[in-house]
């Protein structure tokens, strides 16, 4: 280890306990005098300092650049503090002609998907179809101001879109009261987006990551069929269906359409939904095997409800039984404020799906984002993008919208299409404004058949066999995470399948937690390194000294006594197998141990005492700087005598040492 190499941040170097360090000479540095540097480090950083530096890392990234001698003027201070916090203020400097010519054309691309897929998902939301492209307007202004993802586009997504009607769906029945069920969607987007903006400010992104790679993909496959499910009913022109999303209950519903007079299916409706289907479906395969055709899959949706509609229309055929939109409110969104329900009786049930939905749509925009900003080479900030998407839905609750978040499908598209900025979220928007104003009326004979197809269209996407085999090749328990995540959807409900997949992610976390494995090192022939005798078998052992690294990073309540008591069988085992003391000493390497708490060092004293019972001592080598910190406060430093060293090896070496002295 080399001091003059070591990574010391300014609040170190600023610290009197770095600054009254004399000089050091390394080659005359000794193994007592390195012990020293273990033992006697600086005072940690405590939680108000933590806390401090957490926000002001979510607020100002760069704090060093922020506030340079070079922008000490108020004027300077203030641009970079707007900057900071609006992120189209720093390229939108650089930002040109050529540019807004990419994003011109992608926003338009991106609007010809976007608005057949808002009606369609406001209907899979149990909303009116407005709501879908009012989603379509706000949320995508507010992002491209705040956001950093140049590729993301924002708007309704399937996944919430079918979450919000499984959890608000039991509060209020939207076809009891559909006025009632829509302001209970706006309270809860209005809390949701609360949550988002918090997680970001607070620095709380792990929250999201609760949610594992595994239990998504189970979660996104189930909600993919049991969304695909729930569009039977447009396919099949059903009048009455089930509210439930359970895939019994739907194919009970589906199967009485058949047998049931009063709810009997219209061949019409499935006729027009399967053949604009194929349609989609043949277009997306043509331009997946020719680039150049990616427009062609991208316009067939809005080109299927042109026809669609056109069809209904010239035939008449919403007299003979096909289920069609109706009419379609003209203008802008209207100003929704006044709807919140904050006194209902059942706000923390509202609050509780928020908290569901807002993880959700974080998770799903997040891993779009980074996925392509990886592609073009650059990083978003996570905790930057939950401020940003929370701001959005606070704006959207406020404004008839209900939650959004970025999409998979139409980033892909407008990723393809060669956006270079969020400004084709902003074309977006507009082109959707423009359609709201004066396009309405052209929607009132499309028929709700189109609408499930498109929906339909969307969701191969969605199911990942690929992903969920190689979770089952890597890691088993991961696998049953998925497998829970996607029968529970599939089979309960949404939020059931959602929760037992979150159950069996903490049951794994927690059994790698109180029971963590250890490691015995022997060194490694030719270096200076210790590793696992098990990984490395040419790991050579060292007579009478035993090398323990224990595999978790954190030494508390949950595991203490369970490592404890393996050390001491190990040592137990050691004796019992040779006849007589064949281990001296024990070195446990703390190199993994990030943090301990006051029964992880009750173990420790324990364990001390149990190795004197049996004439066996105790060295610890290589503390982090919170291990050593808490060791010492304990006085657990002082018991040890001297046995903390700053690596393995000298730790050995002094074994060895002590060793031959007292043979001598």
């Amino acid at each position: 280890m080399s001091v003059a190499n070591a990574d010391i941040s300014p609040t170190m170097l600023e610290s009197s306990a770095v600054r009254d360090i004399p000089a050091l000479d390394i080659d005359k540095c000794s193994p007592a005098d390195r012990a020293q540097w273990v033992t006697n480090p600086p005072e940690p950083p405590g939680i108000w300092r933590d806390l401090l530096n957490s926000l002001r890392d979510t607020m100002f990234p760069n704090p060093t650049k922020l506030f340079s001698p070079k922008r000490n003027t108020g004027i300077a201070l203030l641009g970079s503090l707007l900057q900071a916090f609006f992120p189209i203020l720093s390229w939108g400097r650089r930002y040109s002609l050529s540019m807004f010519k990419h994003d011109i054309f992608a926003g338009l691309t991106l609007a010809s998907l976007c608005i057949p897929q808002s009606i369609g998902y406001a209907n899979l939301a149990k909303l009116d179809p407005q709501y879908g492209l009012y989603t379509s307007i706000v949320p995508p202004l507010v992002y491209a101001v705040l956001g950093t993802s140049r590729e993301i586009a924002i708007g309704p997504v399937a996944i919430v879109s079918l979450l919000l009607p499984s959890l608000i769906g039991k509060i209020q029945d939207p076809a009891a009261d559909p006025l009632a069920y829509r302001n209970l969607i706006f309270t809860t987007t209005f809390f949701a987006g609360i949550f988002q903006a918090a997680f970001g400010f607070l620095r709380l992104g792990f929250l999201v990551d609760f949610l594992s790679h595994a239990a998504i993909v189970g979660f996104m496959g189930g909600a993919a069929i049991v969304i695909g499910l729930q569009q039977l009913k447009g396919l099949l022109g059903l009048t009455h269906f089930t509210n439930k999303t359970d895939i019994i209950s739907v194919m009970e519903a589906v199967l009485g359409s058949f047998r049931h007079e009063n709810t009997r299916w219209n061949p019409l409706n499935f006729i027009i939904g399967c053949s604009f289907l194929s349609f989609i479906l043949i277009t997306r395969l043509l331009g997946k095997k020719n680039k150049k055709l990616f427009w062609l899959a991208v316009i067939a949706p809005l080109l299927s409800v042109i026809l669609s509609t056109l069809l209904v229309f010239l035939t008449r055929a919403d007299q003979h039984g096909v289920k069609i939109v109706k009419r379609v409110p003209a203008g802008l969104n209207p100003i929704s404020a006044c709807h919140l329900q904050f006194h209902s009786p059942q706000i923390s049930q509202i609050a509780t799906a928020a908290l569901i939905v807002a993880v959700i749509a974080l998770t799903e925009a997040i891993a779009v984002g980074r996925s392509f900003a990886s592609m073009k080479g650059y990083t978003i900030d996570g905790n930057r993008e939950m401020v940003a998407l929370g701001c959005m839905n606070l704006a959207g609750s406020l404004t008839s919208c209900y939650t959004a978040t970025g999409s998979f499908s139409r980033t892909a598209v407008n990723f393809t299409a060669g956006c270079q900025t969020a400004v084709s979220n902003i074309v977006m928007a507009v082109t959707v404004m423009i359609s709201l104003e004066v396009l309405t009326k052209l929607l009132y004979f499309t028929p709700n058949a189109i609408l499930a197809s498109i929906i339909l269209s969307a969701l191969p996407g969605l199911i990942d066999f690929h992903q969920a085999y190689n979770v089952w090749k890597i890691d088993k328990l991961d696998f049953f995470a998925c497998l829970g995540a996607f029968l529970g959807v599939l089979f309960l409900s949404v939020e059931f399948g959602l929760l037992l997949s979150i159950v069996i992610s903490f049951a794994k976390i927690i059994l790698i937690s109180i029971k963590p494995g250890t490691e015995i090192l022997g060194k490694l022939p030719g270096t200076d390194t210790f590793g696992d005798i098990h990984q490395y078998p040419m790991a050579l052992n060292t007579p009478g000294v035993l090398i323990l690294r224990v595999k978790s990073s954190l030494l508390c309540f949950a595991n203490a006594n369970f490592i404890k008591d393996r050390i001491l069988r190990m040592i137990s085992s050691e004796e019992d197998t040779s006849g007589k003391r064949a281990i001296q000493f024990l070195v446990i390497d703390l190199s993994n141990l990030m943090n301990i708490d006051t029964s992880g060092i009750g173990s420790l004293e324990e364990l001390q005492n149990g190795l004197g019972g049996s004439g066996v001592e105790l060295a610890i080598a290589n503390p982090k700087w919170e291990v050593i910190h808490k060791l010492r406060v304990a006085n657990f430093v002082g018991k040890l005598k001297g046995t903390v060293f700053l690596s393995v090896g000298e730790a050995v070496d002094a074994c060895v040492a002590a060793k031959l002295g007292a043979m001598v």
